[in-house]
């Protein structure tokens, strides 16, 4: 078996030694990826929960809808982080700087340029939209034979139930 050395110029103090755990073993992840985190970032933004959203619903509906094929069309996380790079740039460009005062706090639509914490919290919404990869939701099938097999109605809130009821899960 093949193993991944590390080069270390050598850590010169206690603390450069205890950094070494968060240098990843992958040249090209070290090249790209910084170490550091710039805590002024801004993270919950008017930009990341609008796209977020989105991006959850539209892969929700399009790998349901695609689902019906014989040959379902998987859309993946992977094309809404490629997709939202470029539309929350320009997002960042468009909306206004202007600040809003709601409840004692300031808001604004565009705190400044988009950051990769929110396009990594978009990436994490499009993929619980995604469904992992699987497809849609496990219940959505038990109530198509509700529909197609048993010849029943089921109204929407009850499938709607039926739905959430299934898909969460407790971690005890």
């Amino acid at each position: 078996m093949a193993t991944i050395e590390i080069e270390h110029e050598g850590a010169e103090s206690p603390k450069d030694a205890e950094s070494d755990d968060d240098v990843s073993p992958i040249e090209e992840v070290r090249m790209v990826v910084s170490n550091e985190d710039n805590p002024n970032e801004p993270v919950w933004t008017f930009r990341m929960w609008l796209l977020g959203i989105m991006a959850v619903v539209l892969l929700s509906f399009l790998n349901t809808f695609f689902g019906y094929r014989s040959q379902p069309l998987m859309v993946t996380m992977i094309s809404v982080q490629v997709a939202t790079l470029p539309i929350g740039r320009f997002m960042a460009k468009v909306l206004p700087k202007r600040k809003f005062r709601i409840g004692g706090r300031d808001f604004s639509l565009n705190p400044g340029p988009f950051n990769t914490k929110e396009h990594v919290l978009i990436s994490i919404f499009a993929n619980a939209g995604a469904a992992f990869g699987t497809g849609s939701a496990y219940a959505v099938g038990i109530v198509n034979i509700i529909r197609v097999f048993y010849g029943r109605k089921i109204t929407f809130l009850a499938s709607w139930l039926l739905v959430m009821t299934t898909q969460v899960t407790l971690n005890v």
